[in-house]
C-alpha cells in the first residue's frame, strides 16, 4: 500500500508543525542544492519559519543572486529594505519608551495620569513582586545561615581535638624531665656499709693499746658523690 494524500493545509499543532518545518527544510535545500547541480541554476533560497527562524541557501553567493535579481526584474529591494529597516526602528524607540515608562510607574514615577483602574492592577503586580523577592530572600538567608551553623560545628570540633592535643603534650613535658630527674639521682638507701671508707681510731692512752683492751673501731661514712663543702 502507498501512503495516503497529505492534505495541503496549515498544521494547526505547534509542535507538529515546528517538527514538520524541522524535518521538510533539508529536503528543500536538497532540492534546490541538486537543481543547481544538475541544471547548472543559480538558485538562492531564503525561509523564514512561523518563530522567526531563517534557513537559507546559494549556489554561489546570496548578495550576487539578489543583486542579479534586482537588475532583472527591476525590483528595488533596498528600498523596501530601509522602509522595513525604518519601521523596525519606530517599533524598536516605542516599546523602548513603553518600557521606560513601566519602570518609571513601578518606582512610584508618573503616577498622576494612570487611572484606578491601571493603579489597582499596578499595586497588585507589585505585591506579587515583593512577595516573590521575600521568598527568595528568606531562601537566601536560611541557605547562609545552615552554611554558618556547619561551619561553627567543624570549627568547634577542630577546637575541641586541638585542645585535647595541648593537654596531652603539657602532660608529655611533666613527666619525661621528672623521670629523667629521679634516673639521675642515686639510691642513698642501696649504699652499703662495705662501700663506705673505714678509718680505725687508735686510744692514745699507752697502757690501753698493751693491755689488751679490746678497743673498738669508728667507721666514718661520707657520699663521694655530694656537693663540697
Amino acid at each position: 500500500m502507498g501512503r495516503g494524500k497529505i492534505e495541503i493545509k496549515k498544521i494547526e499543532n505547534i509542535t507538529n508543525r515546528q517538527v514538520t518545518f524541522s524535518k521538510r527544510k533539508g529536503g528543500l535545500r536538497k532540492k534546490a542544492h541538486e537543481l543547481s547541480v544538475l541544471c547548472d541554476a543559480e538558485v538562492a533560497l531564503i525561509v523564514f519559519s512561523s518563530t522567526g527562524k531563517l534557513v537559507e541557501y546559494s549556489s554561489s553567493s546570496m548578495k550576487k543572486v539578489l543583486q542579479r535579481y534586482v537588475t532583472v526584474s527591476g525590483a528595488r529591494l533596498w528600498d523596501y529594505d530601509r522602509k522595513q529597516m525604518f519601521y523596525e526602528v519606530e517599533r524598536a524607540r516605542n516599546e523602548n519608551e513603553w518600557l521606560r515608562c513601566q519602570l518609571r510607574q513601578r518606582m512610584g514615577e508618573d503616577l498622576s495620569s494612570m487611572p484606578i483602574e491601571h493603579l489597582h492592577q499596578l499595586e497588585q503586580e507589585l505585591e506579587i513582586a515583593t512577595t516573590k523577592v521575600r521568598k527568595r530572600k528568606d531562601h537566601l538567608i536560611s541557605l547562609q545561615l545552615e552554611s554558618l551553623r556547619q561551619r561553627e560545628a567543624s570549627l568547634e570540633y577542630d577546637n575541641k581535638y586541638l585542645q585535647h592535643v595541648l593537654v596531652e603534650n603539657q602532660a608529655l613535658h611533666t613527666y619525661y624531665p621528672r623521670a629523667l630527674c629521679q634516673q639521675e639521682e642515686p639510691n642513698h638507701s642501696q649504699l652499703t656499709a662495705a662501700a663506705l671508707p673505714v678509718f680505725r681510731v687508735q686510744p692514745s692512752q699507752p697502757n690501753l693499746k698493751d693491755s689488751g683492751y679490746q678497743q673498738p673501731d669508728l667507721q666514718l661514712g661520707f657520699n663521694c658523690s655530694g656537693p663540697q663543702p
